[in-house]
């Protein structure tokens, strides 16, 4: 049996999940921003929990992940800045002890996302696999012969900071033209404001200054001429970093989460058919992208199997 723990700026949730990643019991709790004594005792009390809930020993536990917002070292088990959480050098090796013995894994909350589908998600079974989310930012995750890739130095997986346009839109990375500053849902609403403020038309306008991606997706389902031409620019946009990524990794997959994920198979239509020529290919085998299917549990069952 294993732990995966999904570390929140609002809530911390807790999974219990077999060695193949299937999910037994979730459980939950507020996040204690700022305070990391407390934040530590409430992580095992869920743990401890979850073993209650299914009659379990905490020493049948071989192992507890946990994927955390921020910069961490993974060798230390510690978070070193976490912006969201109010606190900073938690070291969380410890925190579950005496009572479990097992060993405690850390990483991206992004990277466990992407190991929780490709163990029991939209890439199930797949050797070589991506994650691309498309929230506030533009994130991800490396799978590379079954394993999670993060380079040398543990950060490998910075989908969203690859340069799409030379001398684009400002990103907050501080470059120029990455693919976060087109494809991300906060681009999605940037461009969007930004047509209204020059005065196009368009029933978006009643929601001016306080957009999110949703409206602008149900504008086009209305039929709504600017944000069809938003949307299709968006689109674009994404299929240009997409492309690039198949071009590099060739995966099986390519699993698209976050909000815009949500919109499924209009989505996926025109990346899919904006992507492919842009991509080398071959007849047997090519690259498919597919929308997460996991939710949130995707980042728990991940950081369960670190």
């Amino acid at each position: 049996m294993r732990i995966g723990i999904d570390l929140g700026g609002t809530s911390v949730k807790a999974a219990l999940c077999e060695e193949d990643g299937t999910l037994l019991g979730k459980q939950s709790t507020p996040t204690r921003t700022g305070d990391a004594p407390g934040l530590c005792a409430d992580m095992k009390l869920l743990a401890l929990a979850l073993c209650g809930e299914r009659g379990i020993t905490p020493d049948q536990i071989t192992s507890i992940g946990i994927g955390v917002p921020g910069s961490f070292d993974k060798e230390t088990c510690t978070l070193k800045f976490g912006t969201n959480l109010g606190m900073n050098n938690v070291c969380f090796a410890d925190a579950f002890k005496p009572e479990f013995s097992c060993a405690v894994q850390l990483d991206n909350d992004a990277n466990c996302a992407a190991l929780g589908e490709a163990t029991a998600g939209a890439a199930q079974n797949a050797r070589n696999m991506l994650m691309v989310t498309l929230g506030t930012g533009v994130g991800g995750g490396i799978i590379i012969d079954g394993k999670l890739y993060t380079g040398c130095n543990g950060i490998a997986g910075e989908m969203g900071h690859i340069v799409i346009q030379r001398d684009g839109e400002p990103c907050n990375c501080g470059r120029k033209g990455c693919l976060e500053a087109y494809a991300s849902a906060s681009a999605f609403v940037k461009f969007a404001e930004r047509a209204l403020a020059a005065g196009r038309e368009s029933m978006l306008s009643k929601h001016a200054g306080h957009l999110d991606a949703k409206m602008i997706c149900d504008a086009v389902d209305a039929g709504d001429l600017l944000a069809r031409e938003l949307f299709d620019e968006y689109c674009e946009n994404l299929s240009s970093g997409l492309a690039t990524f198949i071009n590099i990794f060739q995966p099986e997959s390519i699993v698209l989460g976050g909000g815009l994920a949500g919109y499924g198979e209009k989505l996926l239509e025109p990346v899919r058919r904006l992507t492919t020529p842009q991509t080398f290919r071959s007849e047997k085998c090519n690259t498919e992208i597919v929308c997460a299917s996991l939710g949130n549990d995707a980042g728990l069952i991940g950081a369960a199997m670190l």
